[in-house]
């Protein structure tokens, strides 16, 4: 395989410059290991621009989500803190072809190192993230997608809730609701993740053991999302519910 460093710097050009880029493997072979190896090259090239690492999100996680994609099986990418945008404020970033889906967050108390991550879980709330792959005509292999930091743009995060007192609400199987300029165009449930949300903790601990991934006190983790994403257009108000959590708004730079 071509240098994984080589290939994660094409890559966060086609980032910094909002200049999209062909497949990977339309041009190397790539296998999954390949792929993440690439992702963690990414990161550190992030981490020396001082956009260090502030969590993780799962990609994949909805049955819609994968349909939409193309792509069946979960993956991870890694959230930085640059990707953050505040709530109710404007993502202001360069971008090629942005969607934006509803997702839970959950708020890391203790430092995982691969064990029970349900365990270290402190706070939940409500989430959207903004997703923006790199590639040519939003298309890409699994690989391909790993490689691009699982298409990890940015991300927003509602009011943290207590986890203890969260779960009393039943996570599994509350409304999400999307909705852009005041018009609903996404509707589901927490249980488009995995079946219930907690199942992503279990598959983010698989990936701390698995692939690397670092989750010390304080990070985030974005368990996937409830329904499909949807296109991000210039100046587009974009308000993501979930019933008994809250609400998050982000506005779309005009």
């Amino acid at each position: 395989m071509t240098d994984p460093r080589t290939l994660a710097t094409r890559l966060d050009e086609a980032i910094r410059t909002a200049h999209a880029t062909t497949q990977l493997t339309s041009e190397v072979p790539l296998s999954l290991a390949d792929a993440y190896a690439v992702q963690r090259a990414g990161v550190d090239l992030r981490s020396r621009r001082d956009d260090p690492p502030v969590g993780m999100k799962l990609g994949f996680t909805s049955t819609a989500k994968a349909a939409q994609m193309g792509v069946f099986d979960v993956i991870a990418g890694v959230l930085t803190a640059g990707m953050r945008v505040a709530d109710g404020g404007t993502a202001d970033l360069p971008l090629i072809h942005p969607r934006i889906e509803p997702e839970l967050a959950f708020l890391v108390g203790d430092g995982v190192h691969g064990g029970d991550l349900t365990t270290a879980v402190v706070a939940v709330a409500p989430a959207a993230e903004i997703i923006d792959s790199r590639y040519r005509n939003f298309s890409f292999t699994l690989e391909d997608v790993v490689a691009d930091n699982a298409s990890a743009a940015a991300f927003a995060i509602g009011p943290w809730q207590d986890f203890t007192a969260a779960r009393a609400l039943d996570l599994g199987n509350l409304g999400v609701v999307l909705e852009v300029d005041g018009t609903v165009v996404q509707a589901g449930s927490t249980a488009a993740i995995l079946g219930h949300p907690l199942r992503a903790l279990e598959v983010c601990a698989r990936m701390v053991r698995e692939h690397g991934f670092v989750l010390p006190a304080g990070s985030v983790v974005l368990a996937g999302a409830a329904t499909a994403a949807v296109p991000l257009t210039a100046g587009a108000v974009v308000e993501a519910s979930v019933t008994g959590l809250g609400r998050v708004t982000v506005r779309a730079a005009s």
